[in-house]
Order: structure tokens, then C-alpha cells, then sequence
């Protein structure tokens, strides 16, 4: 039986699954509209889509104790 707290955790991984996509999709975004008007990304740009994808990489990861 699952408790209260139980069901709450899946809500907040969904959460931050979803507010982690927008992230990498936004950055995405945003270096392809700077590369079209042929600009660099800036720094900031590329560290949070990079930080986002690891960020969901280590959530999505199954864990080795869970195998």
C-alpha cells in the first residue's frame, strides 16, 4: 500500500522532468534562432541546455539497484 508522501513523489518527478524538457528545448531553440541570424549562442545558453540534459539524463537513468 502506498502512502500519501508516495504519491506526491511521483508528481514532483513528473515536475521536474517537464520543467527540465522546456529547459533543453528552450535553449535549443533559442541557439538555432541566434545561428540562423548567424550569432553565437553565449556561454550562459549552452551551460543550461547542457546542465538540463544531465539533469535529466540522472533522473531518467534507471539506478543500479533497481535493476
Amino acid at each position: 500500500m502506498k502512502s500519501q508522501h508516495q504519491e506526491k513523489d511521483v508528481w514532483l518527478y513528473r515536475m521536474v522532468v517537464v520543467i527540465l524538457g522546456q529547459s533543453v528545448l528552450g535553449s535549443l531553440i533559442g541557439a538555432i534562432l541566434l545561428a540562423i541570424e548567424d550569432r553565437n549562442p553565449p556561454g550562459l545558453l549552452v551551460a543550461l541546455g547542457s546542465a538540463a540534459i544531465g539533469g535529466l539524463a540522472g533522473l531518467l537513468a534507471p539506478s543500479p539497484l533497481n535493476r
